[in-house]
């Protein structure tokens, strides 16, 4: 995976990563370091020639014409080698000076696109200017630190003229360029002092401001810093692949395999976010061209938003996964031959030049609180429009009928799960599905609720016999039947191999004797779905079948287990020689794992999504801090923050996992990342709002109470989300054993 997510964007990164392996590798980057002063590298005429300079620039200025999203792609994939030399300043430079749309475009622009030119960027600086008649200015002052100020032409730099700020272009030549020695040895920064250097009014850029110049940085820089994340996490697992320790590669210790997995997620939660801020800013550069429009309240501030999402995310997603990976390298990693310190050392100049993790923060929760959001659109293609006619047509004559006749036809159009093969779904390809939730929506049509019949019925409709389906599958599609699941055990939980409920053969059946636990809704469930063990030869996965059982039938006992909220959801059931017909099997006899495994992966998907019914989610915790009656504190700033990038760090991966199944492609890392932030997700909503609640969170769980009581309900209700959706820490097995291929776990006893 990569920040960009479209044939051409992979075959752009493809293609980037193929050209810096060869012409980048480990010796050039060795050879810059070991170099008594900074230069252009031998391959900058490479970048030229490939046009990576200039992706982002218009062609009338001599760049391809493309935009900031395929920029930041073949940044990420030169930042994976640790690229030295002036790539990412000089690109950022013309970025800037492009979004003034002034003079400087023509001149400069052309120069910085075919690498004849470099440039560099202050993002901060002490430079007073005084205007004069004619719109030039005459400027003095210093920049410190600027990211490739040594070897630039041209320099963008901050000019405080007494009335506000303004950013001008300067030829290098007229300034004093002092080199500092960095912390990253591959890359140069440099002091820049101006002494009454007059600037002509074509290299004033009006219209350029701090807060454009920094997003555009939070973008490229946060693009980097997702390519040197990249680097440590596939070298970090590499490398836990093959060492071998105490018996067995380190990979297999869960600790490793945590760790490693950990630093995925907060690579995928880069790339999610750069990427996202990156499509804002390209819609507002098309909108402030006449190209689209922005609309809807805030939604001018959406940039903004993305952006300073990106810079609370990006860079220390860097040093995140730098600093594990020194970790999981051990003592090779900490030695100066090894190249990880250089990642960590880039890792880390990046997050200092874009300054405190905190500062962006604090942009956040200021853009939150005053109502700023940003919806993730889905861009179909234009000949999804007829489909949509159809679809709408469909649902507004269902929209008419009301109450049970609603749910009914719901399920008989094949809405309810549309994704299933005729006639329980529509044989729905992602387009389709996209647009029936996108129509649903608009016409305020609710689906029916069939909780753990959600889960259910896709079992039943591929493994079912045509009499099952009949019987169950239309009433439970038309939440008209419900469902419970008897999975789990006293002595096995969720190893379902484990489990010790027996299944004997009897005339016309079987009888099943053994516990369940944990099965929620079951004191009401009409059915349950239900495993047991009718054979112990085998492996532990063989012999296992999958019964739909009667919760109304003789012997069945259900036992209501009261949770930490004072509530009765979940139960335990015992069942005591009950018996279940022959036709009541789902699949072959001994084969119930497969049936099983369909099961879970419905329930992962249904439990890792949304707040998960406990009305713990970002826009809830928003509207608790619009309540207070007081400012948040900073402290409580940053926590609300933290919580909002999550968020919309989930929501950029759940767009980018739809985008991916509509293009036809799997989603990869992105779905599994995401199931694992969403489960947990809610509760740092709600662990962030009973901090906001003060001492009014002494008060009961009891949502009488007002928002104390609804947010204590919740803080004690999320507990168990990150455990009956899929345990974190089996995900972050799964994680690192599927996406990453770190070795499974010994059998027991070898």
């Amino acid at each position: 995976m990569a920040i960009g997510l479209s044939e051409e964007h992979e075959a752009l990164h493809a293609s980037v990563r193929g050209w810096a392996e060869r012409n980048i590798p480990s010796e050039v980057v060795r050879a810059a370091i070991a170099a008594e002063s900074e230069t252009r590298p031998a391959f900058w005429s490479g970048l030229a020639d490939q046009g990576l300079l200039g992706l982002h620039v218009p062609e009338e200025h001599g760049g391809s014409g493309y935009g900031l999203l395929e920029t930041a792609v073949a940044v990420e994939a030169l930042g994976e080698r640790v690229a030295p030399g002036p790539y990412v300043p000089t690109v950022l430079a013309s970025a800037a000076i492009l979004a003034a749309e002034g003079k400087a475009c023509a001149e400069l622009l052309p120069g910085l696109a075919d690498g004849t030119l470099t440039g560099a960027v202050a993002l901060r600086g002490s430079i007073s200017g005084r205007q004069g008649g004619d719109g030039a200015l005459t400027v003095g002052g210093t920049a410190e630190f600027v990211l490739g100020g040594a070897l630039a032409d041209v320099l963008v730099l901050p000019v405080d003229t007494g009335r506000g700020e303004v950013w001008v272009a300067v030829d290098a030549s007229a300034a004093t360029v002092t080199p500092v020695k960095a912390l990253d040895l591959t890359r140069g920064v440099a002091t820049v002092e101006l002494d009454d250097v007059a600037v002509p009014a074509g290299r004033v850029l009006d219209g350029l401001t701090g807060s454009a110049v920094l997003n555009l940085a939070a973008i490229l820089l946060g693009a980097e810093a997702a390519g040197v994340a990249s680097w440590c996490v596939a070298s970090a697992a590499e490398y836990a692949k093959v060492r071998v320790q105490f018996g067995r590669p380190i990979g297999q210790f869960q600790g490793v395999k945590h760790k490693a997995s950990r630093m995925l997620v907060a690579l995928e939660q880069a790339r999610a976010t750069v990427w996202d801020a990156a499509r804002a800013a390209e819609r507002r550069a098309d909108a402030a061209s006449g190209a689209g429009a922005t609309t809807g309240a805030g939604a001018g501030d959406e940039p903004a938003y993305a952006a300073a999402i990106a810079g609370v995310t990006a860079p220390d997603a860097a040093v995140h996964c730098a600093k594990d990976a020194v970790q999981i390298f051990g003592g090779i990693g900490y030695t100066y031959e090894h190249d990880v310190h250089l990642y960590y050392r880039r890792a880390l100049t990046l997050r200092a030049l874009l300054g405190p993790s905190a500062e962006w923060a604090e942009a956040v929760a200021e853009l939150a609180l005053n109502g700023v959001s940003r919806e993730m659109e889905i861009e179909l293609p234009e000949d999804a429009a007829a489909l949509r006619e159809s679809i709408r047509a469909e649902i507004a004559a269902i929209a008419r009928l009301e109450g049970q006749e609603q749910k009914r036809a719901l399920a008989g159009a094949g809405f309810v799960m549309p994704h299933l093969p005729r006639p329980w779904g529509r044989g729905a390809s992602p387009l389709e599905q996209v647009l029936i939730f996108q129509e649903l929506k608009a016409a305020r049509v609710k689906l029916p609720q069939m909780i753990i019949g959600a889960w259910v019925v896709p079992s039943i409709a591929a493994y079912g016999t045509p009499e099952q389906q009949e019987r169950f599958l239309p009433k439970t599609l038309a939440g008209e039947m419900i469902w419970c699941q008897l999975f789990s055990e006293p002595g096995a939980g969720s190893d379902l191999a484990a489990l010790q409920m027996k299944a004997e053969r009897v005339e016309g059946g079987w009888r099943l004797n053994g516990q369940k636990i944990w099965t929620s809704v079951a004191h009401f469930a009409e059915w349950g779905i239900c495993i047991a063990r009718n054979s112990a030869e085998g492996s532990k996965h063989e012999g296992i079948t999958y019964f739909l059982v009667d919760m109304k039938a003789p012997g069945v006992t259900v036992r209501p287990l009261t949770e930490m909220t004072g509530e009765n959801l979940f139960n335990e059931v015992f069942l005591d020689d009950v018996f279940v017909p022959d036709d009541l099997v789902v699949g072959e006899v001994g084969e119930g794992w497969k049936v099983a495994r369909n099961t879970l992966s419905n329930e992962r998907v249904s439990l890792s999504s949304g707040s998960g019914g406990t009305g713990a989610s970002v826009p809830d915790l928003l509207g608790l801090a619009g309540r207070l009656g007081r400012e948040p504190t900073p402290a409580e700033r940053q926590e609300l923050a933290r919580v909002v990038c999550e968020g919309h760090s989930i929501n950029a991966l759940s767009l980018r996992v739809t985008m991916k199944q509509l293009a036809g492609a799997e989603p990869g890392a992105d779905a599994s990342v995401r199931k694992l932030l969403s489960t947990s997700h809610a509760q740092h909503v709600s662990e962030c709002a009973v901090g906001l609640l003060g001492a009014s969170a002494v008060l009961a769980a009891d949502v009488k109470l007002g928002d104390p009581g609804l947010w204590n309900r919740a803080v004690l209700a999320t507990r168990a989300m990150t455990i009956y959706g899929g345990t974190t820490e089996v995900q972050l097995n799964i994680i690192a054993e599927r996406m990453l291929g770190l070795p499974r776990d010994p059998e027991p006893g070898k």
